[in-house]
């Protein structure tokens, strides 16, 4: 505590220390020295972004309000900017900083994949579709087309869907492999809900997918749905005969 001489009585009193002062400074220093936020509870990540939109506030209170709001860490990420300032009266740039980190999250593990990359496995090919499902609220329907040594030519959006369900366009999806020529496809596809057990649509679309790429002479090596983290892999479960060769 700080001493003040009281100018009247001649007296000195002490002055309470802000238990705030130099907050800020110590979790970077904390982030700095730990390298990352594996021992961070999620409200104290969430301050730390805080602190570069708001200045001179204490974000922690504002943190646990909009954790509470959105009810987990990632759910207020995956919000858009414009629901995120709504519910949280929080300033436009606030909800963007938020927002920003699963797309760029997306972009850097995209960036670790390089054309000519070999995917003849389920955890490969787990690994690929995560990085293009991450952040979606909503089912994404996508192939990758390998050719015959099994390595990525390209990766192709073939339907958005909503939550529950996603479209699988199989005239366009055999169109696209011929097109780039493929020899092998993987096909993928995210559940947003959080369940891992391929539905009855799935298997049947799989199925319809299997035997419409054999009449043009490709195989189809697996459907991967991406899950909470985690994937089912058709072809680990042996399920509509499929698997890697």
């Amino acid at each position: 505590m700080a001493d003040i001489e009281n100018k009247k009585t001649g007296k000195t009193t002490s002055k309470p220390k802000n238990l705030h002062s130099g907050h800020r400074e110590r979790v970077r220093k904390r982030f700095i020295k730990e390298g990352s936020f594996d021992n961070f509870e999620y409200h104290q990540i969430l301050e730390f972004i805080l602190f570069y939109s708001i200045k001179q506030q204490d974000t922690n209170e504002l943190a646990h309000k909009m954790l509470n709001e959105y009810g987990s860490f990632h759910a207020l990420m995956d919000a858009s900017p414009e629901d995120i300032m709504k519910r949280c009266k929080v300033s436009e740039v606030t909800a963007v900083l938020i927002t920003m980190f699963p797309p760029i999250i997306k972009k850097y593990l995209q960036s670790k994949w390089t054309r000519n990359e070999i995917i003849d496995s389920p955890k490969l090919a787990y690994k690929y579709f995560e990085s293009l499902l991450m952040g979606r609220g909503t089912e994404s329907f996508y192939m990758l087309c390998l050719d015959s040594n099994k390595r990525l030519i390209r990766d192709i959006n073939i339907s958005e869907g909503n939550v529950r369900q996603s479209y699988v366009y199989v005239d366009k999806l055999v169109e696209q492999a011929l097109l780039y020529q493929a020899s092998f496809v993987i096909i993928g596809h995210n559940h947003p809900a959080g369940t891992g057990k391929p539905s009855a649509p799935d298997v049947s679309a799989t199925n319809s997918v299997k035997t419409a790429l054999e009449m043009v002479g490709i195989v189809l090596l697996d459907h991967i749905i991406v899950y909470d983290d985690k994937y089912f892999s058709f072809a680990e479960k042996e399920l509509c005969n499929l698997k890697y060769y």
